[in-house]
Parts: structure tokens; sequence; C-alpha cells
């Protein structure tokens, strides 16, 4: 099992370790939900190193990047980040990543999960043999600082005005004595940095983030309030909402998928699949009630399984059960009441509009 340069402290802080798509990773220090209101009301800090990091070199990154991602790589200025899909020539998605361009290279972030999928699948693509690769997960870490309080923590503990940073912009940059990238990205739906630096500054720089974030509320958070805190915020997530057999305009992603640029992988079929329309859509489903609505749990309309739920949980922020799921179009309307099938109980819930949570700016 893979491991992160900051497993042991994990271990001998209380982390509750599980096996997350090949690394060994903390679900948990003490409880989701105390994570979980520490970075929609203060601060919390992430261990995100498990999530892949490619970079890609060469005159010829630009345009062999715009052939295998939905979005438009030739828009980008250097410092800018963005949400696209990797998908196959059906339309399905390999895998959803945020490109960035820094100023003498680019780089993809993708999920753990499909890293060593997408790496040998990127290999076999048409131009890779022009540009410069190297996968740097192993050698780097990476940490999510998330929050209202994200901002001013990094400021003290950096000593650097991040403020002018727009949302979803990155930068090179040196901090805490370590040269590394700073982006302005998360996946909580809070104000919030990703920082990556080498892998043996990894847990000096934890460290230190947590020992100045301690006057602002800070806690070490896993991958359960991670969760919680993606679903409030309807981000979907790789393995539930988003997977081969569903095309990027069925989860609602179209805003990553550029038809106005040259041929792309997937490009013909996302076309027709635009053209014909969308059979399903990815909703959100207020649940009455405390039971979870676990995934694949049948939705049904008069009697008739019609869709099938995705994720589930409770919201902390909410006081409510959530969940989100695929149905038809035809019953994706915003307050459609559905009947969500639990072990053979069927628990009323209404479609209602996501994100269930949008922090204030």
């Amino acid at each position: 099992m893979n491991t992160t340069p900051l497993n042991q402290w994990h271990h001998t802080h209380h982390g509750r370790m599980v096996d997350f798509a090949g690394w060994e990773m903390p679900v948990q220090y003490s409880s989701i939900v105390d994570e979980h209101t520490a970075v929609r009301t203060a601060v919390g800090l992430f261990d995100i190193s498990h999530m892949g990091r490619l970079q890609f070199r060469g005159d010829c990154s630009q345009a062999f990047l715009n052939g295998v991602l939905t979005n438009d790589t030739e828009k980008l200025q250097v410092g800018d980040v963005r949400y696209s899909l990797i998908c196959g020539k059906d339309g399905g998605i390999l895998d959803d990543v945020l490109v960035y361009r820094l100023p003498d290279r680019w780089e993809l972030v993708v999920n753990a999960s499909n890293r060593e999928n997408i790496v040998n699948w990127l290999k076999h693509a048409a131009g890779f043999a022009a540009v410069d690769f190297q996968d740097c997960t192993l050698s780097t870490g990476m940490l999510a600082v998330q929050g209202p309080h994200a901002l001013t923590l990094l400021t003290a503990a950096t000593k650097l005005d991040l403020t002018l940073m727009k949302y979803f912009t990155a930068t090179e940059l040196k901090f805490l004595e370590t040269s590394g990238v700073v982006s302005r990205t998360g996946y909580t739906g809070e104000d919030g940095f990703e920082l990556v630096m080498p892998s043996a500054d990894a847990e000096r720089i934890w460290l230190t983030l947590l020992a100045h974030g301690a006057k602002y509320g800070i806690l070490p958070a896993g991958l359960g309030c991670r969760d919680t805190l993606r679903m409030e915020s309807g981000m979907p997530l790789y393995g539930h909402e988003l997977n081969e057999t569903i095309d990027p305009l069925t989860a609602g992603l179209e805003f990553a998928v550029k038809f106005h640029k040259p041929d792309y992988l997937g490009k013909a079929a996302l076309e027709s699949i635009k053209s014909q329309g969308r059979q399903f859509a990815r909703v959100g489903l207020l649940l009455e009630g405390r039971r979870i609505a676990r995934e694949e749990s049948p939705i049904q309309i008069n009697g008739l399984d019609v869709g099938k739920v995705t994720s589930g949980t409770f919201s902390p922020t909410l006081q409510k059960v959530i969940a989100m799921a695929y149905v038809p179009v035809a019953s994706s309307a915003l307050g459609t009441v559905v009947q969500v099938n639990l072990r053979g109980t069927l628990i009323p819930a209404t479609i209602v509009a996501l994100p269930f949570y949008k922090r204030i700016a």
C-alpha cells in the first residue's frame, strides 16, 4: 500500500487509517462532524498527497493536452487552473482533473484511484512521445488548507500576501523555506489553498501550519469530512457520480466541455449526446427523516424504479439527510417528489438545487 509523507504523523496522532485507492489514508482524527465544522467555520488541514501529480514539459505539451482534455488549454494563461474531464471515445468519463499552466510546464492533478490507469492511457494517446512527461506523485506532498480562515493562516505562516490570488489560479513560489506550487483551489466549497512541495518538506510544513493555525481553530481533517463537505457543495466524486458509463453532459459538467475547439478524444460522442439530448440528469435529493441513502439505492416514481443514488450522507451544516442521484431528465424538475428504496423501506425525498450549501463570498 502506498503511504504519504505524513503517514507516521497520522498514526501517532490518532488518525483512523483505511485503504483508499491503494493508499493508507486517515478517515478522521477526532470526529467527522468536528472536522467538518472546523472547515466550515474556521480552517481545516488535509493531507491530499494521494492525489496524482503529473507534469508535462516541451513545446508540444499544450497541443497534447488539448487533444485529451475536454476543456480548452489554448485559452489558459500562465497561472490559470481549470477543471476538465478526460473522456473515452464514447464520451464516458475516465477521470476528472485539474490542469495547471505554470511558467515552464503543465500539470494535471488526477484522482488517486485513477492515476495508474490514466498514466497508462496517456502514454498510448497520440502525441505523447513528443512531450517530456514525469509522474511526481511519489516525490512530492500535497496539502489542502480550507476554510474561512485559510487565507489569514497562510499569510501569518508564510509572510506572503496571497490576497490577490484569484480562485482557480496557481503560482510557483518559495514558502516556508521550500519551493513549491500554491493554488487557490479546493474540494470543500470553502475558500482555500492547495500546496505542493517536495516530500521531504511535507511534514515540517504540516506542523508549521498546525502551530500557526492553533489560534484560528485549525483541525487536521480526514477523508470522512472531505466527503461530507464535497457532498454539501454538490461536487461529484469519481467512482460515485462519475465513471466510464457517465458522460460530462449527463453529469451536469458541460461548463468543462468545449465544443468550439479542434477534435479531442470523445468530442464526436459528446456532440451526438448534446444534439440528441440527455436521458438522465444528476440531481440533489433532500430526504425525510434521518436514514442515509446509500449508493445504488433505487429511486422510485409511482412505484417504478427510475434512477439510483450515487452518494448520500447526513449534512452537518444543514442538519438534514442529502444525496445525489441520477434520474430521467423528464423527472428531474426541482420540487419533484420521489421515493428512495432503503432496503425495502420507501423514504420520501424532494429534488432540490445543487449545491446544497454555498458559502457567502
